[in-house]
C-alpha cells in the first residue's frame, strides 16, 4: 500500500489487542509510511506480513514485539495533545522491552531519511518534557 500523503510504501504490520486501543482505527492491522511518519490505514489488512520490514524506516529499529508499539508510537507523535495517554502507555510498554524511544527519535534525526510533518528534535523535546512531569 501506498502513502497517501508522499507516496511511499507504507510498513504493514498487525495489532494485537491492547495496541488498538491506542490505533486511530480499529483496524487489525496498520501501515506507517517510512517517509513521513504518518499512519494509514490498510485497505486488505490479510495482505500484511508475519515479518513486516521495519528495517526500512530505520536500521535502529527495535525489532520483535517491541516493533508494533514503536511504529504506533512514532506515528501517534504528530498530536501529543490529542495522543497524550497513547503515547504514554505506549512508551512505558516499550521501555518495558527494554528499548529506549527517545534514542530512536535521536537515530531518525540524525539518519536524515524520514520527513514527518513535525521536527523530531523538537518532538523529542517535548516527550521528554511530558515524561518528565510523569515522573512527579
Amino acid at each position: 500500500m501506498r502513502c497517501s500523503n508522499c507516496d511511499s510504501t507504507v510498513v504493514s504490520f498487525l495489532l494485537d489487542q491492547t495496541l488498538r486501543t491506542h490505533a486511530p482505527t480499529d483496524a487489525d492491522a496498520i501501515g506507517l509510511c517510512p517517509r513521513c511518519l504518518t499512519l494509514q490505514e490498510l485497505d486488505d489488512p490479510t495482505s500484511v506480513s508475519d515479518t513486516p520490514s521495519f528495517n526500512r524506516i530505520s536500521e535502529s529499529f527495535p525489532d520483535g514485539k517491541t516493533a508494533p508499539p514503536t511504529a504506533l508510537l512514532l506515528g501517534l507523535l504528530d498530536s501529543l495533545a490529542l495522543n497524550r495517554s497513547s503515547i504514554e502507555t505506549l512508551i512505558e510498554r516499550i521501555e518495558a522491552e527494554g528499548t529506549d524511544p527517545l534514542l530512536l527519535l535521536d537515530r531518525l534525526a540524525n539518519q536524515g531519511s524520514v520527513a514527518p510533518r513535525w521536527d523530531v528534535d523538537r518532538r523529542r523535546h517535548q516527550l521528554e518534557q511530558l515524561l518528565e512531569r510523569q515522573d512527579f
